[in-house]
């Protein structure tokens, strides 16, 4: 998890511009705490945002086709009970590990590993 001196939306929209520039495509960005206050139910800050890039994506689908219910990559922020704001997401080597013919060491796992240390790092800097 990475620390982010900014609230939630802040981080959420610095990634997504660092995703951006990044040349990775946004597919989505969840606000799950305006879902729930939908529902007239409360929950802190907490937003997903979605992205990949087909060219680091697709190899790992080419070598299972089950990477697709990983892929895209997700990124959450969220409110912690002390009101600070942090980024979360799974290691990419962790969360495809269990597929048969995706090996941790391949290419496509380090980039997507990569792309998520240097995306959250950019979204939490000051």
């Amino acid at each position: 998890m990475t620390r982010s001196p900014h609230d939630v939306a802040t981080t959420m929209d610095r990634l997504e511009a660092a995703v951006a520039g990044a040349g990775a495509t946004v597919v989505a960005r969840v606000d799950h705490a305006g879902a729930a206050q939908g529902a007239d139910m409360e929950l802190a800050p907490n937003e997903v945002l979605i992205f990949g890039n087909p060219a680091i994506g697709t190899p790992a689908m080419q070598d299972n086709p089950l990477a697709g219910l990983f892929l895209p990559l997700r990124v959450l922020a969220y409110q912690d009970a002390e009101g600070q704001t942090w980024l979360a997401y799974q290691d990419p080597a962790e969360m495809l590990d269990e597929l048969d013919g995706i090996s941790r060491d391949a290419s496509y796992v380090e980039a997507m590993a990569g792309a998520l240390r240097n995306l959250t790092t950019q979204a939490a800097a000051q």
